[in-house]
């Protein structure tokens, strides 16, 4: 090995060169003759955004460029990006989105010595051309109205005047706090939280003939006949059963029923809040090593992802390294409802 000292981003370090005796073997990492290396950082930046620990990017570095890297230097070059961060938190919006999809993911860290459940807030837009972007992420220990409230007054803080569909879990006063900021936004509950929800009143030995039954309620080919489901169910030995069910449905039949007005391909898309499922999967590529990671670096790992990840995710078309395409929609020529609302004409959803 000969050594040779090159000028990274963050200062100078020295690294070990192999040789042979003939001076035929051409380093391909870090050519000949190569005194600076630009992009070193962005290398120590893109494995610690995918769940490398700091003692993996060490061993990862010695074995591509024969160097030992510190973990102060690794902290100081992951510390750099805060403001890139904090620009991307605070990053305009566009004025107007079709559609946003407000969840939460859950992922197990390691806090003060035990593993605890922590939630990451996710609002997830869909642009005109048929783009996801992620809006922001937002690390709250209790979800409430209020919290989401804080959320949607960032937004509009951020530029954002209109949402035409919210798209929902069934927490209380979440549509109220949608509606205070934004309108005309309609808000549709999530089915798949709702039916989730349904399945907490009924034994384990129910619960596949109550979806079953439930089918009929959420797959009805318009509101009116959702409801005579609705009804019928109640009416039915298993809403006589459980009659917590009906009533839960009940509740919150204002949210469930504006799906109803697309056609079916669309209401896949908008009954459930899998969008943000898929978009959370780059946690699993990605690496959030949960079990083995503290929260505080934990935290500052999902605040280096998302400006460097998560800013445009393809929902059709071109597809992201590891990054699930959301919505497989080809062209039709069903119509759905659009409106205008102020200056900002949203687009017809079937044909996104």
């Amino acid at each position: 090995y000969g050594r040779k000292t090159v000028v990274t981003d963050t200062g100078k370090i020295e690294i070990e060169v192999p040789r042979d005796r003939a001076g035929s073997f051409d380093p391909q990492l870090i050519a000949k003759y190569q005194r600076r290396f630009p992009g070193f950082d962005d290398k120590i930046i893109s494995m610690y955004a995918r769940g490398m620990s700091t003692r993996e990017i060490t061993g990862h570095l010695r074995e591509l460029y024969g160097i030992d890297v510190s973990p102060d230097l690794i902290s100081t070059v992951t510390d750099a990006v805060l403001e890139e961060v904090a620009a991307w938190q605070a990053r305009p919006l566009d004025p107007a989105y079709p559609l946003v999809f407000f969840d939460a993911i859950r992922v197990k860290i390691r806090d003060e010595g035990m593993v605890r459940n922590k939630a990451i807030h996710i609002a997830l837009g869909v642009r005109a051309d048929g783009h996801k972007e992620v809006l922001g992420l937002w690390i709250e220990q209790n979800e409430g109205a209020k919290f989401w409230l804080r959320v949607m007054n960032e937004l509009r803080n951020r530029g954002t005047e209109d949402i035409m569909l919210a798209v929902v879990d069934g927490l209380k006063g979440f549509p109220d706090a949608i509606t205070a900021v934004f309108p005309e936004a309609v808000v549709q509950t999530c089915i798949v939280h709702l039916l989730r929800n349904s399945m907490d009143f009924v034994s384990w030995k129910d619960r596949k003939p109550l979806v079953t039954a439930l089918k009929g309620i959420y797959r009805a080919v318009d509101a009116a006949v959702a409801e005579a489901a609705l009804s019928a169910f109640e009416a039915s030995e298993w809403g006589q059963r459980y009659p917590a069910i009906g009533q839960s449905w009940r509740r919150v039949w204002a949210e469930v029923i504006p799906f109803f007005a697309f056609p079916e391909a669309v209401r896949k898309i908008l009954y459930t809040t899998d969008e943000i499922d898929k978009t959370s999967r780059a946690k699993s590529c990605y690496g959030l090593r949960a079990r083995a990671t503290p929260w505080r670096r934990t935290e500052h790992r999902l605040r280096v992802l998302p400006g460097r990840l998560f800013t445009d995710l393809p929902v059709w078309g071109v597809r992201a390294p590891c990054l699930s395409d959301g919505f497989p929609i080809a062209q039709r020529s069903a119509r759905t409802p659009s409106r205008r609302v102020g200056p900002h004409p949203f687009p017809d959803l079937a044909a996104l």
